[in-house]
């Protein structure tokens, strides 16, 4: 009852490979699904409080403002000529930055209808306060994907 058909696995899988085969060549380093999930379950708690800037336009300006977060980038960017500054952008600002297979994914995380090219996660609301506990979860959470993520990134260059 509760268990997928093979039919269901299929078009699943399917599914997936569609995805991966619609990443940029230049989306490195890419979270694999682990990492994947764990990131987008950080954008959608970031997103319910207030702890995120979404779109190329504010993460340029929050980065440039010098704001400290994660970046979280779509790698089915099409033309990916409108993100391939972001990451150098990151790099120079010293902002970890990773890569996720679908900017649909991206966008539902965040918590819009829209597709999303990158998002920004920060460490604390941009307008008031949050409460302790929820912060201390959040930097959490926050401290452990980017630790994956600097990890990742060792492994490359």
């Amino acid at each position: 009852m509760g268990s997928d058909s093979e039919g269901e696995k299929s078009v699943q899988k399917e599914k997936e490979r569609k995805k991966l085969l619609a990443v940029a060549p230049i989306a490195k380093p890419l979270a694999g699904k682990k990492l994947c999930k764990r990131t987008l379950k950080l954008v959608r708690r970031a997103a319910e409080h207030k702890c995120l800037k979404r779109g190329v336009k504010e993460v340029v300006k929050s980065i440039r403002r010098g704001h400290k977060g994660l970046c979280v980038i779509a790698g089915n960017i099409s033309p990916i000529d409108v993100i391939t500054h972001v990451p150098v952008l990151c790099e120079e600002s010293d902002v970890p930055y990773v890569y996720v297979t679908s900017k649909e994914d991206l966008a539902s995380a965040g918590a819009t209808k829209r597709p999303t090219c990158c998002v920004l996660v920060l460490t604390k609301p941009a307008k008031g306060e949050m409460e302790k506990g929820e912060q201390e979860k959040l930097k959490s959470d926050y401290d452990q994907v980017v630790s994956d993520v600097t990890e990742i990134t060792a492994s490359l260059f």
